[in-house]
């Protein structure tokens, strides 16, 4: 099988060669156009920013420098975004070898990671729920809405683990082993 057909059975599948150069003003508006979008669902501006930046680049790597280049804004900037990315699981810091120097990797299961390292906090909010059910009393309006509340999550909690099962398996078929 050819490496072009080879890619067009599997969507999404990187290709080995070296990628041509962009244009930059090109990227810069799909990672503004992204970055609006994942402001639209909840995210901050900068963290959307950065990590939309880190999505489009070809390693996957770039340094606060690059990022702050890139992106035209200050090192503090970056820092906060990094900081707040990498607490809900989406970049990593990397320090280079023989360098004090970091560079923020964003990885191809990162939604995977976002996505499981959620199931904590909805466990969090379980337990609260069910405290609030026992203290507000079962039969109450509060008491049920409570409990119904404590149901959803119940309910989310067991299809995202089911649901990440299954795509664990479709990325294999996909893009094979990570």
């Amino acid at each position: 099988m050819t490496e072009r057909a080879d890619r067009a059975e599997r969507p999404g599948a990187a290709d080995r060669r070296t990628s041509p150069e962009r244009d930059p003003e090109t990227v810069s508006r799909f990672v503004e156009h992204f970055a609006a979008q994942l402001v639209e669902a909840g995210v901050p501006r900068m963290p959307a920013r950065v990590f939309a930046a880190l999505l489009a680049s070809d390693a996957g790597t770039l340094t606060s420098a690059e990022l702050g280049e890139r992106l035209r804004v200050s090192p503090a900037a970056v820092s906060g975004a990094v900081r707040y990315l990498a607490q809900v699981h989406m970049v990593s810091r990397e320090r280079e070898p023989g360098s004090r120097r970091e560079r923020y990797r964003v990885h191809g299961d990162q939604w995977y990671e976002a996505l499981t390292s959620r199931e904590a906090v909805i466990k969090r909010w379980e337990h609260a729920l069910r405290e609030g059910v026992e203290s507000l009393g079962a039969t109450t309006p509060a008491g049920r809405r409570l409990a119904e509340t404590l149901a959803f999550f119940e309910f989310v909690d067991t299809e995202i683990a089911a649901m990440m099962v299954r795509w664990r398996a479709r990325r294999e078929e996909l893009f094979g082993s990570p």
